[in-house]
Parts: structure tokens; C-alpha cells; sequence
């Protein structure tokens, strides 16, 4: 259902029947854990022109990989993190999708 580089590659799938008899899948909820637990590759000073989806890249070596950055800098909403040129960011040692922090 999910590329396996999504976040939600690992999450269970569950079902869900509606009133009127239609079944709907669904994720289950994906809990993001404490920045404290992501062990540290580097950090990234954010520039005007930068991008969450572009500091992955360089940082994790795929754009995919945006949502790791957000997690390790608890960001709720990834494209926040860019928003102010001068934020320094947590870049995360690369992981696998589904693989503990």
C-alpha cells in the first residue's frame, strides 16, 4: 500500500465497516518517538533557498527521507522547518522505514 521508504511502510492496516456495509482501510496511528532517541549524523543551517525535501537528500541521500529530519527535530509539520533562515536542524543518522530510532 505504502513505498516501502514511507513512514507508514510498517504500520498495521486495519478495517473498518461503514454503516451502509463498505469496508475502508486504514493505517494505524504511527507514535513518533522523543528527539532523544535519533543518534545524531550532523546538523544543517537553513538557507532562503532550502527545502526539507532537498536537506533530506543531501543529509540522508533521498528526499524521502524528510520526514526522519521532522521527526528528529519535532516538527508536527515538516515544511516549518525551513520557514526561518538561521534554524539549525538535526540531521539524523539514516534509517530504514519500520526500523527503531
Amino acid at each position: 500500500m505504502f513505498d516501502e521508504k514511507s513512514r507508514y511502510a510498517s504500520l498495521p492496516l486495519r478495517e473498518h465497516v461503514q454503516p451502509d456495509g463498505r469496508h475502508v482501510a486504514y493505517v494505524t496511528r504511527r507514535l513518533v518517538p522523543p528527539k532523544e532517541v535519533y543518534l545524531v549524523a550532523g546538523g544543517v543551517t537553513v538557507t532562503d533557498s532550502d527545502r526539507i525535501d532537498l536537506i533530506a537528500h543531501r543529509g540522508l541521500g533521498t528526499p524521502a527521507g524528510f520526514w526522519q529530519i521532522a521527526d528528529a527535530n519535532e516538527a508536527m509539520h515538516p515544511e516549518t522547518l525551513t520557514a526561518t533562515p538561521g534554524r539549525r536542524l538535526v540531521v539524523p543518522v539514516p534509517r530504514a522505514p519500520g526500523a527503531k530510532p
